[in-house]
């Protein structure tokens, strides 16, 4: 096992698989991560503006590391449709050696 702490998880919400494909194709074009997974559309409730709300979105988990992470919130607010996206970002405890450093090399930003 390794540690993984350079390495986060990314989740983010979309309204509609277009914006989905927008907020992916952003975020890795701009190297800030290695990898993004759609997920199927889920049923979320929340409150917004002193309302409950009922919505239909398209979950993203976005694979980075924390140095590419500034990096990563700049593109999905930039390409997010949201007024507040959901960006939440969580440590990867352990994981694959290998994989974590290909996340680590994928993110990297090239040297000028």
């Amino acid at each position: 096992m390794s540690t993984g702490t350079d390495v986060l998880l990314v989740l983010t919400n979309l309204p509609d698989a277009d914006s989905a494909d927008q907020v992916t194709k952003a975020v890795l074009e701009s190297r800030a991560a290695a990898c993004v997974n759609r997920l199927p559309a889920c049923a979320s409730t929340y409150w917004w503006s002193g309302e409950i709300e009922h919505a239909t979105e398209i979950p993203l988990l976005i694979k980075t590391t924390r140095a590419a992470y500034p990096a990563l919130e700049a593109a999905l607010r930039k390409a997010h449709p949201y007024e507040v996206p959901e960006i939440i970002a969580t440590p990867v405890a352990t994981g694959l050696p290998a994989y974590l450093a290909w996340v680590a090399d994928e993110t990297r930003q090239p040297s000028v």
